[in-house]
């Protein structure tokens, strides 16, 4: 918290408030107190800390598996949150979801501990490391948790063993789940840029990479214009390079919109050619060619034509074939391949090394089969996630009936774009809409806003009528059940959404299992 927010005699949480110096790092923390530890951002971050010998704790609400994790690694985790919680801390941090009437917030304020947004512990990390951040409405885990995984394979010397902060957990072998926080001994940070609280506007990456920049989190922003804005903000604080997909109207605009000198150290990556691109305000181009997928096999292939002068005199065509489907994943693995090469890692090797990645996880993670019925999770909570999740699921399986179960979240994302979740779900066969997760919103605050709203679009879409394929479910158990016993031989059935609409997985895969023998018939 500022000198001049204490001397007004107020708590004001600024996000985009930046609350070190570049000259400070981890050791002038003293001991810090993370309130929501168990967030997927939060828990990331004090993982990191904790491995680099900070003093650690933390409170939440209720126990998680990330909170069963950090207590495992020896963090202490109250929970309930009390002004007692952060008794002789000297730093305090909170997320965008905490108010500023937090019991914790209040007595850290009063006690006049160090107060500070996760992005400020995020962007303390950088300061000691060649980062790379990863921003972008979607795509950013996938991406980030690629790169993260070719340093790890590929890299070799410092560029090995890097460190990263990714807001999700990644798919390992043999169904094992690696944690998305980790403090390695390499020279590099690869992390998530969130842009949902213009938070990322602290950050100095030495590679920015955008996914793309199609309006979201207008409840911060108002309108697509500033959030444009912000990403135009934000690559120019990259120290090296930008890495933008220009398939990406978004990305486009904050591209124009660059000043010169950022735009010359900029590489964009698109499946798209440089005639239908338009002008480019000088970036580098790499083109993704020859994209396909092999028919249900889920394995993605494609070719990286990178121009001379990129990684050396001479231009090079790279092949590249992924075990995670759909053209979205092709437009992530790109930037992450692009990303690797301009830190060091031979790009070939980097090509190859992304071959062995399994996903992040919830993102189209097979969770079972039951009566040849399969149950598939996934987090895209964004209508073109949505969109690009059922195009991929097309093409896995293209003789299958798609069954969705979706969860939508936040009530004001629900609101500004509910006909774009229409027009994207209609891509399935047959659709249940969940009641919405909160998060950090109040129902009262959108009482007009339900489950209805995006059925009601539905309705309007020139479609098979909306109501032979989408109706709205409250309750989520419900929903389960419900999609479970219409469920028949070959049909897949996905879980999605950014909330706990994954729990609904187990649910389903018991119930086939009790009903299998109507499954197969």
């Amino acid at each position: 918290v500022s000198d001049n927010q204490r001397e007004a005699g107020t708590i004001v949480l600024d996000p985009t408030h930046a609350s070190f110096s570049p000259q400070e790092g981890v050791n002038d923390l003293g001991a810090t107190h993370f309130i929501g530890i168990g967030g997927a951002g939060m828990s990331v971050l004090a993982e990191m800390l904790h491995e680099q010998g900070v003093e650690v704790d933390g409170s939440d609400r209720e126990p998680s598996a990330k909170t069963d994790r950090l207590q495992g690694i020896g963090i202490t985790v109250e929970f309930g949150q009390r002004a007692e919680n952060v008794e002789g801390k000297h730093t305090v941090v909170f997320s965008s979801a905490i108010k500023s009437d937090n019991p914790e917030i209040v007595a850290a304020y009063e006690a006049g501990e160090r107060i500070v947004h996760r992005s400020d512990i995020l962007a303390l990390l950088m300061n000691a490391k060649r980062a790379v951040t990863v921003a972008g409405a979607h795509g950013k885990t996938t991406t980030s948790s690629m790169l993260a995984h070719i340093l790890t394979h590929a890299g070799e010397g410092n560029l090995a063993d890097p460190s990263y902060a990714i807001g999700g957990s990644i798919q390992g072998k043999d169904g094992v789940t690696i944690d998305g926080g980790h403090a390695g001994k390499g020279d590099v940070l690869v992390a998530e840029a969130d842009e949902s609280d213009g938070s990322f506007a602290k950050y100095h990456p030495e590679i920015a990479i955008v996914t793309n920049s199609e309006a979201d989190h207008l409840d911060h922003y108002g309108t697509q214009e500033n959030y444009r804005a912000a990403f135009v903000n934000h690559v120019q604080h990259a120290e090296k390079s930008v890495v933008m997909c220009g398939d990406d109207e978004g990305n486009l605009a904050v591209l124009r919109a660059l000043d010169p000198q950022t735009a010359k150290r900029t590489v964009v990556y698109a499946t798209q050619d440089t005639v239908s691109l338009g002008d480019l305000n000088g970036a580098a181009f790499v083109h993704i060619e020859s994209e396909s997928e092999s028919a249900q096999s889920g394995a993605e292939h494609f070719t990286l034509h990178m121009p001379a002068g990129l990684l050396g005199e001479h231009e090079r065509m790279v092949p590249v074939t992924l075990t995670v489907p759909g053209i979205h994943n092709a437009r992530n693995a790109s930037a992450a391949i692009i990303a690797a090469a301009l830190l060091g890692v031979d790009v070939e090797n980097a090509a190859q090394a992304a071959t062995s990645f399994l996903g992040a996880a919830r993102r189209f993670q097979v969770r079972g089969m039951v009566g040849q019925v399969t149950v598939v999770d996934d987090y895209a909570h964004h209508p073109t996630e949505i969109s690009a999740l059922l195009d991929a699921a097309r093409r896995r399986y293209p003789q299958s009936v798609i069954r969705v179960i979706f969860q939508p979240h936040l009530f004001s994302r629900t609101m500004f774009f509910a006909s774009e979740f229409a027009e994207a779900l209609a891509k399935a066969d047959d659709v249940i809409v969940t009641g919405i997760f909160p998060a950090r919103e109040k129902q009262e605050d959108y009482p007009t806003i339900s489950s209805a709203t995006i059925v009601d679009e539905a309705l309007k879409l020139d479609h098979t009528p909306a109501e032979d394929w989408i109706r709205g479910v409250e309750d989520m158990h419900t929903a389960a059940q419900m999609m479970t016993m219409r469920a028949h031989h070959g049909d897949v059935i996905f879980t999605v959404g950014a909330g706990d609409i994954t729990q609904m997985d187990e649910v389903m895969l018991h119930s086939l299992q009790a009903h299998r023998w109507d499954c197969e018939g």
